[in-house]
C-alpha cells in the first residue's frame, strides 16, 4: 500500500511538474494529495475487510489482461490519463486557461466522488476486478449501484476523468474526454461480450438493467 502511494506521487509528479517546467504549481500539489488520500483510505479498508477484492483490483495493466482487445484498450486508458496530465501541465506552463479556484475545487470534488463510486462498486461486487475475468463461482450482482447501470465502476472513472483537468486548472485538457469516453465504450462493449458468454445469468441481468453507463441514454 505504501508502495502504491509512492508510485502515485512519483507518477503524477513526473507527468505534471516536468512538462509544467516548475514546482510552483499548487493545483498539481493539491491534486496529488487528494488523489493519494482518496485512494489509500479505501485501499486500507479493502485490505482489512475484502482482501480478495483488493487482490483482484491490484492485478492490472495491459499484460494482466487475457483478451487481446483489452490489452489494446488498457494501453488507450493509460495514454489518455497521461495525455490529460501532460496537457494540463502544459496549460499551466503557457497560461492557456484561466480556471478559478472554485472550479479547481469542483474538479477535486469530482475526483474524490469518482473514486468513491469506483470503490463502492468494489465493496458491492468483490469480483469487480481490474481485468476482464470471470471466475467459476462469480455471481451476477444486480442491486445497489448495479441496479442503476451495469458498469458503475466506469461511471466513477469517467467522473474522475472529468474532474482531473479542472483540478489541475485546465480547460483544454478536457478534450482528452473525447478519446477517454471512446476507450471506455470499447472496453464495455468487449467486456459485455465476455460476460454474456461466460457469466451465467448476465443475459437476464441485461433485461433487468438496460443501461450501461447513463440511465436513459446508453
Amino acid at each position: 500500500m505504501l508502495g502504491y502511494a509512492v508510485f502515485s506521487i512519483v507518477f503524477f509528479g513526473v507527468l505534471l511538474f516536468w512538462p509544467a517546467g516548475t514546482f510552483d504549481y499548487w493545483q498539481a500539489w493539491v491534486f496529488i494529495a487528494v488523489f493519494v488520500v482518496a485512494t489509500m483510505i479505501p485501499t486500507v479498508y479493502l485490505a482489512v475487510k475484502y482482501p480478495d477484492a483488493l487482490r483482484r483490483r491490484t492485478r492490472s495493466g495491459p499484460f494482466a489482461e487475457s483478451r487481446p482487445a483489452q490489452r489494446l484498450i488498457n494501453v488507450g486508458i493509460i495514454l489518455t490519463t497521461v495525455a490529460a496530465a501532460v496537457l494540463s501541465a502544459l496549460d499551466h506552463r503557457f497560461g492557456w486557461s484561466a480556471v478559478p479556484i472554485a472550479v479547481v475545487i469542483v474538479g477535486n470534488v469530482l475526483v474524490v466522488g469518482g473514486l468513491a463510486i469506483a470503490e463502492a462498486t468494489v465493496v458491492q461486487n468483490n469480483y469487480a476486478a481490474a481485468t476482464i475475468t470471470v471466475e467459476a463461482d462469480q455471481p451476477v450482482v444486480s442491486t445497489g449501484l448495479y441496479g442503476m447501470v451495469r458498469h458503475p465502476m466506469y461511471v466513477g472513472a469517467l467522473i474522475m476523468m472529468t474532474g482531473v483537468p479542472l483540478a489541475l486548472g485546465s480547460y483544454w485538457a478536457l478534450l482528452t474526454l473525447i478519446p477517454g469516453v471512446a476507450v471506455f465504450v470499447a472496453r464495455i462493449t468487449d467486456e459485455e461480450k465476455a460476460l454474456r458468454e461466460e457469466l451465467a445469468g448476465y443475459d437476464e441481468y441485461i433485461q433487468k438493467v438496460p443501461y450501461r453507463l447513463v440511465p436513459g441514454v446508453w
